[in-house]
């Protein structure tokens, strides 16, 4: 990965961190991409100490409001590197209430926010082609057997917000398969995946005492970020495109995610709510 630029959304903890200190390890200058600098900084020294002292710049991004996502896509462009690996890795689970654009929370956040910035980029990232677009999805799309797009201007209404996580997973499913689609031939490729049931922080919005419950049956940070790299990096990879893995091995998706109409109806509606059609 040396003289690559790859750019991970929720790098300052748990997978995305783990994955942000390996591509620096293999010669890689990578961007975190983050809500808060001063809950960055360790992952940021981290991630120099890894590789070669000046190899990590933080990028300020708040999934949660279309209006930073706007700002960080300038302020990113306009530092003029290429972006080879754009990693769609941050999440949440288990959280109520609505985004600061209306939107339920896990939506806006899982897949709404990383549509947006990876809509934002997506010239930049074609030119620097050969490309990789990185999403890291869930078997927990298996869950929905559908999306209600009304219910999506809602507060989550599960009492854990595990349905409305299962959408949102379905959702990142649906829009790398539909973006590999529209990306084909132009030399940059797509990947979603499931890296395991991961004990990271995208449960910290499960209440106690389920939460600590739950982590005691998860992997470690370490063993997902190997199904992450995986699609990020592997040659044997390099001509696949808009397929679905579960860990390190390419599975079907549930049959919601491969009706290619809901995939359309979700890239126009997220087109028309995030403005950018």
């Amino acid at each position: 990965m040396s003289g690559k630029v790859c750019v991970i959304t929720g790098a300052n903890t748990g997978i995305g961190r783990v994955v942000a200190r390996e591509l620096a390890c293999q010669g890689a200058r990578v961007v975190l991409a983050c809500r808060s600098r001063e809950r960055s900084e360790a992952a940021l020294a981290e991630v120099r100490d890894a590789g070669r002292g000046d190899n990590a710049d933080f990028l300020d991004l708040d999934l949660s409001d279309l209006a930073s996502v706007r700002r960080a896509a300038t302020e990113l462009l306009d530092r003029n590197h290429p972006i080879h690996v754009l990693v769609n890795n941050a999440g949440v689970a288990g959280r109520h209430g609505l985004s600061a654009d209306g939107f339920e929370l896990s939506f806006a956040v899982n897949h709404l926010g990383h549509f947006l910035f990876t809509h934002l980029l997506l010239q930049r990232i074609r030119e620097s082609a050969p490309a990789r677009i990185v999403t890291v999805a869930s078997k927990a799309h298996y869950g929905a057997k559908g999306i209600d797009f009304d219910a999506l201007r809602n507060e989550a209404r599960s009492k854990t917000g595990f349905a409305e996580y299962e959408v949102s997973k379905l959702a990142n499913v649906l829009f790398s398969s539909e973006l590999g689609r529209r990306l084909a031939g132009s030399g940059t490729t797509t990947y979603a995946l499931h890296p395991g049931v991961i004990a990271s922080d995208i449960w910290r919005g499960v209440p106690w005492p389920i939460r600590p419950l739950i982590k005691l049956f998860m992997k470690s940070n370490d063993d997902g970020a190997r199904a992450v790299l995986r699609c990020a990096t592997a040659a044997d990879l390099a001509a696949e495109t808009g397929n679905y893995y579960d860990e390190l091995h390419r599975a079907e998706p549930s049959s919601a995610a491969q009706d290619d109409t809901l995939a359309r109806e979700l890239w126009d509606r997220s087109a028309e709510w995030s403005a950018t059609n």
